[in-house]
């Protein structure tokens, strides 16, 4: 399918949803209190521009919600990716390792608040780890992963040729498992971004995760709606960005060997 059909695909079945959303809202074939209409969010989005939401201004609970994700992705990326592929080249690190990862990366990260609050208290320490803890696991699990599924072949000739363990790595392992971690990396943040909620869970006084928990709480479901159509868009652009860069810097990638 040709990109500008694949775009225009997409957007139209987008403009659809949003149109019923609106016509759905403004003729309450459901109660507005569950579904406000788009005009609704809109007029609810100014207001917070202007006012903030509990004296936060909209656009400084989505920079700290950024800033506290991002920074959490950097280092759960930085320290996660060497640490999968050398649990891929390391049959025996990765049988040290892999028990307590595959332990750890299915448990619900809201059930790890507790532990995170009286290991690290209620500042940003807690929601850091959080989210890096969600980040790092998927990212370690992936690198390892894209490192097996490497061709036994391509290794054996690379050795019978003479590289070292060094040209190995970046000649061989690198280019070949380089697709895979930036798929990895894709859903890693993805994971990690949608743990951003439990962890402005942990005494929280700004964040977009903290405004939709907080007016959940008084019925504002205008605000929460609107926290959550952010949520999402930034999510999307975040994937969006990633993929851009991974066209960029590994051109190869979903290319017949």
């Amino acid at each position: 399918m040709k990109a500008s059909r694949h775009i225009a695909i997409s957007a139209g079945a987008v403009a659809v949803v949003l149109i019923l959303w609106q016509v759905a809202a403004v003729r309450q074939w459901i109660n507005p209190l569950l579904l406000p209409s788009l005009t609704d969010i809109a007029e609810t989005a100014r207001e917070l521009m202007a006012e903030g939401y509990r004296q936060v201004p909209l656009l400084v609970n989505l920079w700290v919600s950024l800033a506290r994700a991002l920074s959490a992705f950097a280092v759960a990326i930085v320290l996660g990716i060497p640490l999968g592929l050398l649990m891929g080249m390391s049959p025996e690190l990765s049988a040290a390792l892999n028990p307590f990862i595959q332990f750890l990366r299915p448990i619900p990260k809201i059930a790890l608040i507790p532990l995170a609050v009286v290991w690290l208290g209620i500042g940003e320490a807690s929601k850091f780890f959080l989210i890096f803890i969600a980040t790092f696991l998927t990212v370690v699990v992936g690198a390892n992963a894209a490192v097996s599924r490497i061709s036994a072949a391509r290794l054996r000739v690379a050795q019978t040729l003479g590289a070292s363990r060094w040209q190995l790595f970046t000649r061989v392992v690198l280019p070949d498992a380089a697709p895979e971690l930036f798929t990895t990396v894709r859903l890693a943040i993805g994971i990690g971004w949608t743990s951003l909620i439990a962890a402005e869970m942990v005494a929280a006084t700004a964040g977009l995760g903290w405004m939709v928990m907080n007016a959940s709480a008084y019925l504002r479901t205008d605000i929460v709606m609107l926290g959550i159509l952010m949520l999402g868009a930034v999510g999307y652009l975040l994937d969006l960005l990633l993929l851009g860069v991974q066209r960029l810097l590994v051109p190869w990638a979903g290319r017949e060997a």
